[in-house]
């Protein structure tokens, strides 16, 4: 049982480079990482714990998880072709002190969790970066299995 009824996705993000948004190897699919744009723009910007808050990176990783949909649903056609999400990575723009990457992923993973339920549980890599793509304070990607 899913709750995707009633979710607003985004516009689909547009690569900015030379890559596949999306690759499908047998019933499994590669999903590039995203940041959190809405629309076409960053939602929030900067390092976590100095110019971005860790509720506000929490928001920055949820907004990702719904670019990696929007992409999913484009793809798919429908996003109850999804069985379960496999893995996700997340990669948090912050000081080389900071600690709470986790926290700031959370944001992502408990979106899958709520919408898909159980087969939103998944394996999941949080890293530290010292910057990344339009200073964006958040970049997620993920490898789901479908139908």
């Amino acid at each position: 049982m899913t709750n995707l009824e009633n979710i607003e996705l985004p516009k689909v993000p547009k690569q900015s480079g030379h890559y596949l948004s999306i690759k499908q190897i047998g019933n499994i699919v590669y999903v590039s990482g995203i940041t959190s744009k809405w629309n076409g723009e960053i939602s929030y910007k900067g390092k976590i714990g100095k110019d971005v808050t860790i509720e506000e990176g929490y928001e920055a990783a949820k907004t990702c998880a719904l670019n990696l949909l929007a992409v999913l649903e484009d793809y798919l056609g429908d996003l109850s072709q999804i069985n379960q999400i496999v893995k996700v990575t997340g990669y948090v723009n912050c000081s080389e002190d900071f600690g709470d990457i986790p926290k700031v992923i959370n944001g992502a993973s408990d979106l899958f969790v709520k919408l898909f339920g159980k087969p939103g549980e998944h394996v999941r890599c949080a890293v530290g970066a010292a910057s990344l793509p339009g200073n964006a304070a958040v970049e997620v990607d993920v490898i789901a299995e479908i139908n």
